[in-house]
């Protein structure tokens, strides 16, 4: 993606804008990866949190006013935002601020996406803006936000939501939307049984991305319509948007990549297949996700580390890595890595063979390893000779292997089936 130009009209959209980032979920579906983290600090792509996407595009959009809502297990999400993103400047009322759940409005935490906003209404009162920009915490993608402000105001719209083509049998997992010709939501099911398919393309349903531009003066009476009981639950997508169908000028934003028009890339990784699919998308040739993109980069605070090393070249053992990307301070002496992705300072010992798979960063793989199509959570020490992603029945007794076959291996894991580890 490139940046397109700021004209005075975007400047005026983006300056009238407050973002909301809501970084709050336990992201149970990750299961170990999420134990000690919120999922948007899960790391991602070797070098990257995925709390790192939708500020990286804030910050490309010329978007500098932005609140990250908080809650489970926040400390090294706010960690990382703290090192890493100190990039705007306060006196012309830039910021990247945390706003953790801190019963501001009564005794209770964020119950939901939409209760997560109420409780903050009185800072976002503060910043008088025009419209509320709102983004989850733990997508992957690259999106201009100016382009959505501009249809939502050319709309004349209360809300649009974001939204993108998924393959039907998918759909399930998503918020799924049905529009007019005009662009106007009709119909909004949150994670239907059976999701209604796009019209004309039978394969796909439109699914919501979980971003929402509102008009402030309406999100507030919404939301304090919600606190006196007159609107349900506390859930945008499960409650709020399907409440007011009908009743609001719900519009669409069809999110599409504006050099080419076709459906842009996103993923939501809020499962280990995802998760894991989304890093085997990077590594394609020419990947849909450029994060070599220097016209819309993704910024993250990484560490000073060395650059990354392979040793050895002979016949019998060779450090060497195809078809992968690997992170800084990674040393790979005399194993292979193939069709992987290594985050910082994982270390591949001799012999070893790690393939199609992913490696979060401060793993040590021992020697004569072999790992096929495995997720290695961080900290991980793998014993020599260890052998997974070749027997699903012996890896499910000792690990998680989710639906589609890909196994996770947390440090957890690994000493609780330590006695019994199957050694090559």
């Amino acid at each position: 993606m490139s940046a397109i130009a700021a004209s005075p009209l975007h400047a005026r959209i983006s300056r009238d804008t407050l973002t909301l980032i809501l970084a709050g979920g336990s992201g149970s579906r990750l299961h170990d990866l999420t134990r000690w983290h919120a999922k948007p600090a899960v790391p991602f792509g070797g070098t990257y949190k995925t709390i790192d996407f939708p500020l990286s595009n804030c910050i490309n959009s010329d978007l500098r006013r932005i609140f990250v809502l908080t809650q489970y297990k926040s400390h090294s999400l706010n960690q990382h935002i703290l090192k890493g993103w100190h990039l705007l400047h306060p006196e012309l009322n830039e910021f990247i601020e945390l706003l953790p759940a801190q019963q501001r409005t009564g005794d209770g935490w964020y119950l939901g996406t939409a209760d997560a906003v109420r409780q903050n209404l009185d800072i976002l009162r503060e910043q008088r803006p025009q419209r509320v920009l709102i983004l989850a915490g733990d997508h992957v993608y690259k999106m201009d936000y100016r382009l959505m402000l501009q249809r939502h105001l050319d709309s004349g719209a209360d809300v649009t939501i974001g939204c993108v083509p998924v393959p039907l049998a998918e759909a399930r997992e998503f918020g799924v939307i049905a529009v007019d010709d005009a662009g106007w939501v009709r119909r909004f099911d949150e994670k239907p049984e059976v999701p209604p398919p796009w019209p004309g393309n039978p394969a796909q349903a439109l699914a919501s991305m979980g971003i929402y531009v509102f008009e402030r003066a309406f999100l507030e009476r919404v939301l304090e319509d919600q606190l006196a009981g007159q609107r349900p639950g506390h859930d945008f997508g499960r409650d709020i948007l399907p409440a007011l169908l009908g009743r609001a000028r719900i519009a669409a934003y069809d999110f599409r990549d504006p050099e080419t028009g076709e459906p842009a890339y996103w993923r939501d990784v809020g499962t280990v297949d995802a998760y894991y699919e989304a890093h085997m998308d990077l590594l394609s040739v020419i990947p849909q996700l450029d994060l070599y993109d220097r016209d819309w980069p993704v910024w993250t605070y990484q560490e000073q580390a060395p650059p990354c090393k392979f040793v050895f070249d002979n016949d019998q053992r060779r450090g060497q890595a195809l078809d992968s990307m690997v992170a800084s301070g990674c040393i790979v002496s005399g194993g292979t890595v193939r069709r992987s992705s290594l985050g910082a300072h994982v270390r591949v010992n001799s012999f070893a063979l790690v393939e199609d798979s992913v490696v979060l960063p401060n793993v040590d793989i021992g020697r004569g390893c072999r790992l096929r199509r495995v997720v290695v959570d961080t900290n991980c020490k793998i014993p020599a000779g260890t052998v997974i992603g070749f027997d699903a029945a012996a890896d499910a007794r000792r690990f998680h292997v989710s639906p589609k076959g890909i196994t996770l291996v947390s440090a957890e894991m690994l000493a609780e089936s330590a006695p019994h580890s199957h050694v090559a």
